[in-house]
């Protein structure tokens, strides 16, 4: 849906003096257009970014080739948030980062694991911080959130809201359209409470505004929630803690994980995800090293006895 935005990138690596054919542009469908490009002998390397159903497909297709493959997938990602937080910045930092970009990113915490005893009170915290998160256009400097990229992205989103309706979920905020400038894709922040891991809107990439709260009695049942689940992404840990923080992110199947923190990135740290979230990581040196590969050469120094055989 965005094939603006690489055109553009390519014109800015033009102008910056990149030779003809070291990067090229190449629009289409995966069906063929992609499938041509992951099953040439002459395509070493294939780096995606996308749904894992897909990155599936690309490793089938350069199978035959041998081709090695980098890819950076789905997320289910848990935000797990104990009664010994800071709350109030626990709060701030779930709702960022679920409703932030319409939640159409991958490391999006969709799920909310909030300890038992303050399971009420702070759902109720992230419903009147999601309640007032302005949906507009994007050049109108009262909105907060744009639209979401496309029709056929909006239907998905919606269907998976109506899912959570009819599997005994209890939609707190949101749920569905909002009005907005020029017929576009407007849908509101949502927040389902009363969510069992086991819903489908608990377990499948949604890839917009709508989280998930689910209610944990102690550290094993918190940890086998967050881990039950296909991807691996990130993981976001709140706790006072330092014990536990230590331990929990041990045991956590994640390949990132910040603790009392937002996602803030810093760059050159590996970026990447364990289960079906990808393979490899992005980042510093690591965004490099797919695309080289390692060569060994000896040199002898002196002249060194070389073993003789037969005498």
């Amino acid at each position: 849906f965005s094939p603006l935005t690489a055109r553009l990138l390519v014109e800015i690596a033009e102008e910056a003096g990149l030779p003809k054919g070291v990067w090229n542009l190449v629009n289409g469908l995966g069906e063929d257009a992609g499938k041509a490009l992951t099953e040439h002998p002459d395509i070493r390397a294939i780096g995606f970014v996308g749904e894992n159903r897909t990155g599936s497909m690309i490793m089938k297709q350069g199978a035959g080739t041998l081709k090695r493959v980098h890819f950076e997938l789905g997320g289910k990602n848990p935000v797990i948030v104990f009664a010994d937080a800071d709350l109030e910045r626990a709060a701030d930092a779930a709702v960022f980062m679920i409703y932030s970009l319409n939640g159409e990113r991958c490391t999006s915490s969709s799920r909310l694991l909030v300890e038992a005893s303050i399971y009420e009170s702070f759902t109720a915290k992230v419903a009147e911080r999601a309640k007032r998160i302005v949906v507009g256009h994007p050049l109108d400097p009262k909105t907060v959130v744009g639209p979401l990229i496309h029709p056929v992205h909006e239907k998905k989103v919606l269907s998976y809201i109506d899912i959570g309706r009819s599997e005994g979920a209890t939609l707190a905020v949101g749920g569905g359209k909002v009005d907005g400038p020029g017929g576009g894709c407007y849908v509101g922040p949502t927040l389902f409470t009363n969510v069992t891991n086991g819903m489908r809107i608990a377990q499948e990439e949604i890839f917009g505004p709508v989280l998930s709260a689910i209610p944990f009695n102690d550290e094993a049942e918190a940890l086998a929630l967050a881990n039950d689940t296909q991807y691996g992404l990130t993981g976001y840990l709140w706790t006072s803690d330092v014990t536990r923080a230590f331990r929990f992110t041990d045991a956590l199947e994640a390949g990132m994980i910040w603790v009392n923190s937002e996602n803030v990135r810093h760059l050159p740290t590996p970026f990447g995800g364990v289960k079906n979230s990808g393979i490899g990581r992005d980042g510093g040196d690591h965004s490099f090293d797919f695309y080289m590969e390692t060569k060994n050469v000896a040199f002898a120094t002196t002249a060194h006895a070389i073993q003789k055989l037969g005498g």
